[in-house]
């Protein structure tokens, strides 16, 4: 047995020296909870405590499975192996397993993931003959997951006239019926859903009193990781488990409570002390992970919210530099800003991609840094789902955007054919593959000839068929006139997907919209940048040949060293050197959707509290002026969490206009005192006005002594540098720095042939490019 309690601080020592009795460990961001846990279960078998009388509740795999290597290595593999330790899920399925027969389940019983649960409400949804629009499988999913959660049992939900009138109020007044059949459905397939884990233990714990207290006098000593995020039905079983002995330690910190969205009840954390007699109180307030200056911003962020634990988060390691604050003017700059200053940190330090990570609200913020991150050549990873371009949504309207260029795209066509639904099913789709391969043509061609070939389709079905073709086709032509915006706005609408998404209603419809969202602002983001590039056009093929490139670029697998890229919510329990924290503005970080409460923006406080704190050595926070909002330029505002940070431990990389609350409208001036002795009476005029046309050079000379800047020519015209000459080096917004190889043209049509950094070579329309000549 290694000596091991002489490796903690004294703060960690006294929560893992306490043997009996229940105690709390408010442990702050950073400050070594992990080891607590495992040294404590070290500790209580090293006091003589069986391996099999310990209980350790994690919330995530990953953690258990750390965990339990740390404690094999102090006490040994094979008394590591009969601890009881995972997530509550795995610890109670086992525990089913044992005793579940009780409840009428087999001891094999099977367990629906979310997929299968989906399916079989579907089903029953159109067994029951249901307007599947308004039922929809998704959101009844949702509801009976929750009811699950809050322990509202089939019975419990007949019996509360309150939740049968609200279903009612939303027009599904069968959904408690659905729930009925579901329920009796799984039992006889002898299967548990995902909630049925948690439902079903309570079930057990309470009808069998028995079996309670069996597994009462087996845990003796139970131990619960991020006791914030339990949920009520999570609650109530550590309840009853330790209620025998009461040896129960939770560790956690209600600063961190971030998944009430999935259930978990924050209360549960605040008021332990309240459900237990003679509370230990431990409190881990040295962080170990970021400097000061980090550690510091963070504790005056979460000073604002009222509901929380004392508790005082402070760390020994060096001041580091203060937190970096960059206001861009759009997201794509915001994207470019963010893959130069990873670029530049890598370079002059020497870093690898793995010391880096951004971290978002939504998903569909990463387009926009993706796309700079490649254009840098950076390697990422999204973790937690698909990169942008290979999201199922984005491949959707992807796919129909190539048929407008390909009609024989195949691939593409079977994607889309029947998606939406339009009644166009696997078998009419295999009727025209064959007949398609049959006359050596493509199935879009089967499709537009079906009046000439018989594949004995009915005559809806061929209708149909025929409305799709005519669809594409309208596409087509208004491709011959419109950007690839404009079309794949249009595109989005007409074919349907923006209103399947949002009839859909649940979290992943919502964040499916917002992904389209993103790809519709990248194209337009796009289209503004073709302006600039002579000979381009901006239209649909150039776009889809900038994604094919990016695509490929995604394929990469052979480099482990990414940045990482990631929302919030997945960043928990991570850190990182570098951390960029982007789409800091009101309505997108605090979320639009949880400031209807206080506790539901204090739920966002305490989501940027643990974005801040991944970081160990710089934390750069970036906002935009404006931002593309499906397809519209609209003003952002900058978050209020930027105003709360403390101003001694924030550096603005750009100036800050300390009014930006809100820009007025209205020239001050026009207020001022007014001069009376100067007014001159003004004759009206007779006779016909003066044409309105271009100023004479007589115009312009007075324009030039009253205002200068009216005398500039009007529109997007800049005025080119006279320093830009072949050779000069320049900067250009989008591209970077280069050199300037040809120049051409005259006037309005003046041409600079630029060399890139990247490697590029563009040729720039001078009166739109926006150069800023270096040397």
């Amino acid at each position: 047995m290694k000596n091991f309690i002489d490796e903690l601080n004294e703060a960690q020592k006294a929560p893992v020296l306490h043997k009996d009795g229940p105690l709390m460990v408010i442990a702050g961001a950073g400050s070594g909870k992990t080891r607590v846990l495992t040294y404590r279960i070290a500790h209580l078998m090293a006091q003589g405590v069986d391996s099999f009388n310990i209980l350790a509740l994690t919330f995530t795999n990953k953690a258990a499975r750390e965990m339990k290597k740390r404690i094999a290595d102090i006490v040994g593999d094979s008394e590591a192996k009969n601890l009881w330790m995972g997530t509550f899920h795995s610890v109670f399925a086992k525990l089913l397993r044992f005793d579940g027969d009780k409840l009428g389940y087999p001891s094999n019983f099977t367990i629906y993931d979310t997929q299968d649960s989906q399916r079989l409400i579907a089903s029953i949804i159109k067994e029951m003959g249901l307007d599947k629009d308004i039922y929809k499988y998704k959101q009844i999913q949702n509801r009976i997951s929750s009811y699950k959660n809050s322990l509202i049992t089939v019975k419990a939900y007949m019996q509360n006239p309150e939740l049968i009138e609200a279903d009612a109020m939303a027009k599904r007044p069968r959904t408690g019926e659905i729930y009925e059949e579901y329920v009796n459905r799984c039992f006889k397939a002898g299967a548990m859903d995902f909630d049925d884990l948690l439902l079903r233990t309570n079930e057990l714990l309470t009808r069998f009193p028995e079996v309670l207290m069996k597994y009462q006098d087996r845990f003796r000593y139970i131990l619960v990781d991020e006791y914030q995020d339990t949920n009520h039905s999570q609650y109530l079983i550590v309840k009853a488990l330790s209620d025998r002995y009461q040896n129960i330690c939770v560790v956690g910190d209600d600063a961190q409570s971030i998944y009430s969205f999935r259930g978990a009840n924050i209360s549960n954390i605040l008021n332990f002390q309240r459900d237990y007699d003679n509370v230990g109180m431990y409190r881990l307030e040295q962080n170990y992970r970021s400097t000061k200056n980090i550690v510091n911003a963070a504790n005056s962020i979460i000073a604002n919210n009222k509901n929380q634990l004392e508790k005082e988060v402070w760390t020994a390691n060096d001041d580091g530099p203060p937190i970096k604050i960059h206001r861009s003017i759009t997201d794509a700059e915001e994207g470019r800003f963010v893959a130069g200053s990873i670029f530049e940190n890598k370079m002059q330090q020497q870093l690898p991609n793995g010391d880096f990570a951004v971290l978002y609200r939504t998903n569909s913020q990463s387009r926009a840094i993706e796309d700079a991150l490649r254009k840098r050549d950076i390697p990422y990873r999204i973790y937690g789902g698909l990169s942008f371009y290979q999201r199922k949504e984005i491949k959707d309207v992807l796919s129909y955007l190539r048929l407008v260029i390909n009609p024989k795209d195949e691939e593409a066509l079977k994607r889309v054919i029947n998606f939406p639904a339009r009644g166009i099913g696997q078998t009419t789709l295999d009727k025209l593959i064959v007949a398609a391969n049959h006359y050596g043509r493509s199935i879009f061609e089967v499709i537009e000839n079906l009046d000439r070939i018989n594949l004995k389709i009915n005559s809806g079905t061929k209708r149909k068929l025929q409305d799709f073709v005519t669809m594409i086709k309208s596409f087509q032509i208004m491709n011959e006139g419109a950007d690839a915006f404009t079309l794949s706005e249009h595109v989005a609408k007409k074919t349907g997907i923006l209103l399947e998404f949002k009839k859909d209603g649940t979290p992943e419809g919502i964040a499916r919209m917002e992904n389209v969202e993103g790809l519709l602002n990248g194209i337009k983001d796009f289209v503004e940048g073709q302006k600039e590039i002579a000979d381009a056009t901006g239209n649909i093929g150039e776009f889809l040949e900038d994604v094919a490139l990016a695509t490929d670029l995604d394929n990469d697998t052979g480099d482990d060293d990414r940045v990482a890229l990631m929302t919030i919510h997945l960043a928990k329990g991570l850190e990182f050197p570098y951390v960029y924290i982007v789409g800091m503005e009101e309505d997108l970080f605090p979320s639009a959707m949880s400031m209807n409460t206080r506790s539901e923006l204090e739920e966002e406080r305490r989501l940027f509290y643990v974005a801040l704190t991944r970081a160990e050595k710089q934390a750069y926070l970036t906002y935009t002026q404006n931002r593309y909002r499906w397809g519209k330029l609209i003003d952002a505002e900058p978050s209020r969490f930027i105003e709360e940070i403390d101003e001694k431990y924030i550096e603005n990389l750009t100036p800050i206009d300390k009014g930006y609350r809100y820009k007025s409208l209205i020239d001050a001036d026009i207020f001022g005192e007014v001069d009376k002795s100067k007014l001159r009476q003004v004759k009206p005029r007779t006779g016909t006005p003066p044409p309105v046309g271009k100023p004479n050079e007589s115009q312009l000379r007075k324009l030039r002594k009253l205002k200068p800047e009216l005398a500039k020519p009007i529109g997007n015209t800049n005025v080119i540098d006279p320093n830009l000459t072949e050779g000069a080096v320049v900067n250009h917004t989008r591209f970077g720095r280069g050199v300037v190889i040809k120049l051409e043209g005259v006037g309005n049509d003046k041409k600079a042939e630029i060399k890139f950094d990247q490697g590029d070579i563009k040729k720039l329309l001078l009166r739109f490019a926006k150069l800023e000549v270096i040397s």
